[in-house]
């Protein structure tokens, strides 16, 4: 899932010209030292976590929770519950584009009442996919606190919303898309920026 008008990572090979003109701005070792940083920052804010939920946004955000949450273990040796919040039901341009598929919505056991919850996603644009998730959050429980890890932040925020970790700041014009890419869903990581004629929302 995406924020704003940005364009998700396709699973298929670049065909268009526009797709093969994208250059990578991250490569998959900058990748992993994005969410290694934003693991230690993690700990380092929440004093070791030990309260904490991770919530990835479908897709590459629930991929990218799963591995913060590994991280997080290596480092300290504390298995944070992980889980998937779906939040299409909730965003504000459902009558304005085709029906969009449902991700999915799991909730680790102990749900997120009076919990720390870390909502994750790949990029933060507009913000508007954000402000979808703490609606879909609100349905779910009563978390103490809510903070925001995205792998890039891209700018162009049309709602006062920021993130409190970033993987990599990556200043952009509003006609060119950012791509994310997981192995997980794409068969590599890497983030790539490049220009296209219209931005789907």
């Amino acid at each position: 899932m995406t924020d704003g008008h940005e364009v998700a990572a396709t699973t298929t090979a670049p065909t268009s010209a526009a797709e093969q003109a994208m250059r990578a701005v991250l490569d998959a070792s900058a990748v992993h030292r994005a969410l290694t940083r934003i693991a230690h920052e993690i700990l380092e804010r929440t004093q070791g976590a030990d309260d904490a939920v991770l919530l990835g946004i479908p897709t590459r955000g629930a991929h990218l929770a799963t591995r913060l949450g590994r991280q997080i273990a290596a480092v300290e040796g504390l298995e944070l519950p992980v889980g998937t919040l779906d939040v299409t039901m909730y965003r504000d341009d459902l009558r304005l584009k085709p029906a969009r598929a449902l991700g999915r919505t799991e909730i680790p056991g102990g749900g997120v009442d009076g919990k720390l919850v870390v909502l994750v996603d790949d990029v933060l644009f507009s913000g508007r996919t954000i402000r979808a998730a703490l609606d879909a959050l609100g349905d779910i429980g009563r978390p103490r606190a809510v903070q925001l890890a995205v792998l890039v932040d891209r700018g162009h925020r049309e709602l006062p919303i920021r993130a409190d970790y970033v993987g990599k700041n990556l200043p952009t014009a509003q006609r060119e898309t950012v791509q994310v890419r997981l192995a997980e869903t794409d068969g590599q990581d890497a983030v790539l920026l490049g220009v296209k004629g219209a931005q789907a929302r």
